[in-house]
């Protein structure tokens, strides 16, 4: 039976507890296709005491909770599709403090990530933690994802920049992790087992982020390859003259699309099955000249066909176009979509080895690859076709997910690069952690949330 939401609404306000069917449909899911929201209601908390009165409220009611950031995740894991209660941080937007001895930022868990760039672009700072949804994500999910994005090469994961945390575990006990300390030998760091923890542990509230120097010139370079394998040697020679801030990959198949949607001419004079998109910061003429060094090196070896480098802030961006609308692009038709990763020198023989499999298994299927190559991370997407229904679309990638995930294995890698496990990869979770691993961090969860109220059903 249904708790009564009187005490929800003394706690929230009329105007911050949602039972409106379209509200429940919005805040309900996220950026997958395969499940259907089904949530009691969705709880818009302004401060972290609310936050804590709602998970006691919980507890005390045995209700699940969802805590839901933009809902930008393409795994299922702020699904709310069983009756629970969804703890939106929509309200929580704010930026509540900014030390700029330390260039560190403190804010709530509800700012976009595209608010707290422009904040650090104001102060004449970078947050260099960037990704296609930077615009609707919230800092409050990119720390319970790890997400990483496009710059990861150069400046790491969203890990490499939380300084603290201030969190409600799922006891309803708010903790503050680190308070900032650049230097903390004090034991345990809590804050990074919520950094990740796809809200499973409790709900990150506020956070407080380091920031650093923009960089000054960033220019990009495409590059048409004619295969995978030259890329290690390709990144090797660019990165033993230059520090690298972004190394991505797409094949000639995505590139077609984005040209064909949005209209626009191809960036190089010559096709090739594959293209390399590098960024670096070009603070001299001396670092431009060892770029277009290593660009020459690489046609005189034949693992590069040809490219092209950007000469303006505009055209860079322009460059950046053919990689970042790639997901927008072949968003119509329903990828079935599988973030995975290897360590960079491994991503040819994965690849190839994957595209045997779908084309031995469904080789009347489109697939579209493109990714992080600098870091190994891939995203392949799966086109489901016109004429075939969707759910049966889904079962049939589905059957070659563990082959897929057995190679993998094989090869050390991650089943969930980026968008962590939720319920879309919670089934093949086995591929890439071992029974030890799994049963620690059961115990884990068991301890921040013994009545396994947190996000339920995701992970584990």
């Amino acid at each position: 039976m249904q708790p009564s939401l009187d005490s929800l609404h003394q706690i929230l306000g009329a105007d911050s507890l949602l039972t409106e069917a379209d509200d429940l449909a919005q805040y309900g899911k996220d950026w997958t296709n395969q499940y259907t929201p089904s949530p009691m209601a969705i709880a818009l908390p302004k401060t972290t005491e609310q936050v804590q009165a709602i998970v006691q409220w919980a507890n005390e009611h045995s209700v699940s909770l969802v805590p839901s950031g933009g809902r930008t995740g393409l795994s299922g894991g702020a699904v709310a599709n069983n009756g629970e209660l969804v703890i939106a941080l929509d309200k929580m937007n704010k930026i509540v403090g900014f030390e700029s001895s330390t260039q560190q930022v403190q804010c709530q868990a509800g700012v976009i990530t595209e608010q707290l760039q422009q904040f650090a672009l104001d102060n004449n700072l970078y947050y260099p933690v960037d990704f296609a949804s930077s615009g609707s994500s919230q800092i409050g999910g990119n720390i319970a994802t790890n997400a990483g994005g496009i710059k990861v090469i150069r400046y790491g994961l969203t890990r490499d920049w939380v300084m603290s945390l201030t969190v409600v575990t799922g006891k309803g006990e708010i903790l503050t992790l680190n308070s900032g300390l650049i230097k903390n030998a004090t034991g345990y760091d809590l804050r990074h087992l919520f950094i990740g923890s796809e809200g499973t542990l409790g709900i990150i509230t506020e956070a407080t982020i380091k920031l650093t120097r923009q960089p000054t010139n960033l220019t990009v370079l495409m590059l048409a390859i004619p295969e995978l394998d030259k890329v290690k040697e390709l990144l090797n020679n660019f990165q033993k003259d230059i520090d690298l801030t972004a190394f991505e990959f797409f094949s000639e198949e995505a590139m077609q699309k984005v040209m064909s949607h949005h209209d626009l001419p191809r960036p190089v004079e010559t096709e090739a099955p594959f293209y390399c998109l590098l960024e670096f910061d070009a603070t001299s003429e001396d670092i431009l000249e060892k770029a277009l060094g290593c660009f020459e090196h690489g046609l005189e070896n034949e693992y590069i066909f040809d490219g092209v480098m950007s000469q303006s802030q505009q055209q860079a961006e322009e460059l950046w176009k053919y990689r970042e609308y790639i997901s927008e692009t072949i968003s119509s038709q329903k990828p079935y979509k599988n973030d995975i990763a290897v360590t960079p020198d491994k991503v040819s023989d994965f690849l190839q080895r994957v595209d045997a499999i779908v084309a031995n298994e469904y080789p009347e299927f489109e697939v579209i690859w493109f990714g992080h190559i600098g870091d190994g991370n891939l995203h392949l997407n799966i086109l489901a076709p016109d004429e075939m229904d969707y759910a049966e679309f889904t079962k049939a990638c589905e059957k070659v997910n563990p082959l897929i995930f057995e190679v993998l294995k094989e090869l050390g890698g991650s089943i969930s690069a980026e968008h962590g496990v939720g319920l879309l990869k919670k089934p093949y979770l086995n591929y890439t952690r071992s029974e030890a691993e799994i049963s620690y961090m059961k115990g884990i969860k068991a301890a921040f949330d013994p009545n396994n109220i947190m996000n339920p059903g995701k992970l584990f």
